[in-house]
C-alpha cells in the first residue's frame, strides 16, 4: 500500500484527511506543564483561548522520530510505501525526526521522508496531489517529480495583523530584526527558500491585502494555478481575497482553510494570505 503522511504544520479543509487518506502527526504544545497534541486535544480556538488568559504564548516542539516511528508502525504493513511530506526544514526540525524514524524502519517499510520547502495550505495541496496522483495510477517516482516541481514554484504570502505573536515565539528567524523597530504597520511576509521574511511594510489593512493579491498576480499572471487563502481567526478577510481571486487569476483548484496552531502561534489571529502555484497539465 502506499500511504502519506505529514505534520500538524499542513493545512487543508476539514474532510481532507478522510477522503484523501492523509495521516497527520500532531506538533507538541506545551503550556505551563502541560503538554497538548495540536488538534488532537487542543482545537485552535482552546489554543487562542488559553493564550488570551494567560497572556503568553506556548512553546511549540516537532513531532519526536519516536511519535513518527509509532506513526509509521500503526499504519502500514512490512514492505509498504510511505510519501512523508514535512514542513521546511529551515523553519523546523520535523523533517529531520522524520528522517531519523525512517533510518529505523528501513527494513520494515519503504519510507520517504520529503521536505516541501514550505508549509500551510501548500503542504496540505502537495499531499492531496500525491493521493490523487496514486489513485490514478502514478509511479512514485512520478509523484516525487510532481512534490519536487511544486515546491520549486510555491509561493506563499502572508499579511500579520498584529504583531504580539511574532514578537512573543522569537521563531521568525529573519522576520525578527524588521518586526523590532515596526511600529503601527502590517508587515507582507513571503516565504523564500524555505524561510520566512518580510518583503514590504504598509499602513493600513485594506493595502496590505491589496499587495497579497498584487505581489502574486505579477508573478503568475494568466498562468494556471492551484489556490489556496488562509486564515487565523479572520473568515472575512481569508474570504475578501477569494473574491479578488476570481476576478483576475486563471485558477483550476480554489480553496479556504484555516492556519494550523504551528502556524497561528507564531503569526498570530488575523495573519491572512495566499499559497498559490502552477496547476500543471
Amino acid at each position: 500500500m502506499f500511504h502519506i503522511v505529514t505534520d500538524g504544520a499542513a493545512d487543508m479543509p476539514p474532510g481532507w484527511e478522510k477522503e484523501y487518506d492523509i495521516n497527520v502527526v500532531p506538533i507538541n504544545i506545551h503550556f505551563g506543564e502541560r503538554t497538548y497534541l495540536g488538534g488532537v486535544d487542543l482545537s485552535n480556538e482552546d489554543f487562542y483561548r488559553l493564550v488570551d488568559e494567560s497572556g503568553k504564548i506556548p512553546k511549540t516542539s516537532q513531532p519526536s522520530p519516536f511519535q513518527f516511528k509509532e506513526s509509521y508502525q500503526r499504519m502500514a504493513q512490512a514492505g509498504d510505501t510511505i510519501l512523508s511530506l514535512h514542513v521546511t526544514s529551515k523553519l523546523s526540525g520535523t523533517f529531520e525526526s522524520a528522517v531519523a524514524a525512517a533510518r529505523e524502519l528501513a527494513e520494515e517499510f519503504n519510507i520517504i521522508p520529503f521536505d516541501s520547502g514550505a508549509g500551510s495550505a501548500a503542504l496540505g495541496m502537495m499531499c492531496r496531489e500525491a493521493r490523487l496522483m496514486e489513485r490514478a495510477g502514478a509511479a512514485v517516482q512520478q509523484i516525487i517529480e510532481r512534490m519536487y516541481q511544486i515546491r520549486r514554484n510555491v509561493q506563499i504570502v502572508l499579511t500579520l495583523d498584529k504583531l504580539d505573536y511574532a514578537r512573543m515565539s522569537g521563531r521568525i528567524g529573519t522576520l525578527q530584526a524588521a518586526l523590532a523597530s515596526a511600529l503601527n504597520i502590517k508587515p507582507i511576509v513571503v516565504l523564500k527558500e524555505g524561510i520566512l521574511s518580510m518583503a514590504e511594510r504598509v499602513r493600513t489593512r485594506g493595502r496590505a491585502l491589496d499587495r497579497v493579491v498584487e505581489l502574486l498576480h505579477d508573478r503568475f499572471e494568466k498562468e494556471l494555478v492551484n489556490v489556496a487563502a488562509v486564515h487565523a481567526r479572520d473568515l472575512q478577510s481569508a474570504q475578501d481575497l477569494l473574491g479578488r481571486v476570481k476576478k483576475i487569476f486563471n485558477f483550476k483548484e480554489l480553496i479556504l482553510t484555516e492556519l494550523s496552531i504551528a502556524v497561528a502561534a507564531n503569526l498570530g489571529p488575523g495573519t491572512v494570505g495566499l499559497v498559490v502555484y502552477p496547476a500543471g497539465e
